[in-house]
C-alpha cells in the first residue's frame, strides 16, 4: 500500500509524541473524496494539538491541520470530480478526523468548498480558518447593526492570525480600529494593516470591574478569560463583542452588568461546524473586503517538516500573522 508524508501525533504510555512520518494510505479515514493536498496552514488550534497543551486531539494516531487546499484525485460524491480545486476548513480535521498536515487526505464531499475564483490555493490557506473566523466575527458585528459611525472597534490578540485579518478587514470597511497586543514591537505592523490606535494588552489584564468607562462600540476577542471580561465592561451602550478564541483561557470572570445595564451583546463565533452557506458567505466577503496586498506582509511560508516547531511557536505567542505550509 502506498505511503505519504504526514505529521503524526501518537499517544503512548509516556505521553504524546509527534513527528514527520510515512503514513499508510490504507489507514486514511472514511470519506468519499480523496485529495492531493498542496497547501495548508498552522493555526493556534494546530499548535495546541501538536504541543498537547489542550485536549484538541480526540483520537490517535492523528494528523493535525484544520485547513487544506488541493486537487481532487478521486470522488464517489457526484458534486466533485478529479481535477477540481477545493479547500476544507474545520469539520473536525485535526481533531476527530485525520487532518491537513499531510500529502494526502480523504474527507466527506459535504465538507468541501470550491477554491474561490481568482484566489490561489496558497492565498486561501494564508487566509485559512483564522481569516474565515475573523470575517465571521465582522459579519456578526454588522448583523448586530454596528457601523463605522458608531465608533472604534477593539481587536484583541491583534498581531495573531485572526487579529491581523480582523484589523485589515475592519479598516477596509471604514472602521476605526484599536489593536490590543502584548508585543509593542508589532505596532508599526498593525498600523500598516489599518489600526489607528495600539492598546497594551496589560490594560485588559487586571481584575475586571463590573463596568468600566465606555470606550468601544464593539470588539473582536480572541483571548477570552480576564481579557474578555474587561472588554465587556468597556463596551458602549448596546454595543457587541464577537468572541472567537481562548488564547488566555476558557473561563469568563465577568458579571451580568454589561448585559443588563448597557444592553451589550456577546456573540459566539464558531468556524468548525458552521453550515456551508455561512462559510461561502465569509469567503465571498474575504474576496471583496480583505485587501490581498496586506496578506503578503502578514504571511510566512514553511515546509511540511517545519510544522512542529511552528506549532510550538504559535502557542508561545511568537508568531505574527499567518503561517502557510507548502505541501504539494
Amino acid at each position: 500500500m502506498a505511503t505519504f508524508k504526514a505529521i503524526v501525533i501518537e499517544k503512548t504510555e509516556a505521553g504524546q509524541t509527534v513527528g514527520l512520518k510515512d503514513f499508510d494510505a490504507g489507514d486514511l479515514m472514511e470519506g468519499d473524496v480523496s485529495i492531493a493536498v498542496e497547501w495548508s496552514a498552522v493555526n493556534y488550534k494546530d499548535g495546541l494539538a501538536i504541543t498537547g497543551k489542550a485536549p484538541v486531539v480526540r483520537r490517535f494516531p492523528m494528523i493535525p491541520g484544520v485547513d487544506l487546499a488541493g486537487t481532487v484525485e478521486g470522488s464517489s460524491d457526484p458534486a466533485w470530480k478529479a481535477g477540481d480545486k477545493v479547500m476544507v476548513n474545520g469539520w473536525g480535521l485535526g481533531e476527530t478526523h485525520l487532518g491537513a498536515h499531510a500529502q494526502k487526505a480523504r474527507v466527506k464531499g459535504g465538507w468541501l468548498l470550491r477554491l474561490p475564483p481568482g484566489m490561489s490555493a496558497r492565498d486561501a490557506m494564508a487566509i485559512g480558518t483564522a481569516g474565515c473566523t475573523a470575517m465571521l466575527s465582522v459579519i456578526a458585528l454588522e448583523r448586530h447593526g454596528l457601523t463605522p459611525a458608531d465608533g472604534a472597534v477593539l481587536v484583541t490578540g491583534a498581531a495573531g492570525g485572526v487579529g491581523s485579518v480582523a484589523v485589515a478587514v475592519l479598516a477596509k470597511l471604514g472602521f476605526r480600529v484599536a489593536a490590543s497586543t502584548g508585543r509593542p514591537q508589532q505596532a508599526d505592523y498593525l498600523k500598516r494593516l489599518g489600526a489607528s490606535e495600539i492598546i497594551d494588552r496589560r490594560e485588559l489584564e487586571g481584575k475586571p470591574r463590573p463596568l468600566s468607562k465606555e470606550r468601544w462600540a464593539g470588539a473582536i476577542d480572541v483571548v477570552g478569560s480576564t481579557t474578555l471580561a474587561n472588554v465587556l465592561s468597556t463596551i458602549r451602550y448596546r454595543g457587541a463583542v464577537a468572541a472567537c478564541g481562548l488564547a488566555g483561557g476558557m473561563d469568563l470572570p465577568a458579571t451580568v452588568a454589561p448585559f443588563i445595564l448597557r444592553g451589550v451583546s456577546l456573540l459566539g463565533i464558531d468556524s468548525v461546524m458552521l453550515p456551508q452557506p455561512d462559510r461561502e458567505l465569509a469567503w465571498r466577503r474575504l474576496e471583496t473586503d480583505f485587501e490581498r496586498a496586506k496578506l503578503a506582509e502578514m504571511t510566512q511560508e514553511i515546509e511540511l517538516a517545519e510544522v512542529i516547531p511552528a506549532g510550538r511557536a504559535i502557542v508561545e505567542g511568537k508568531v505574527r500573522g499567518r503561517i502557510v505550509v507548502k505541501i504539494g
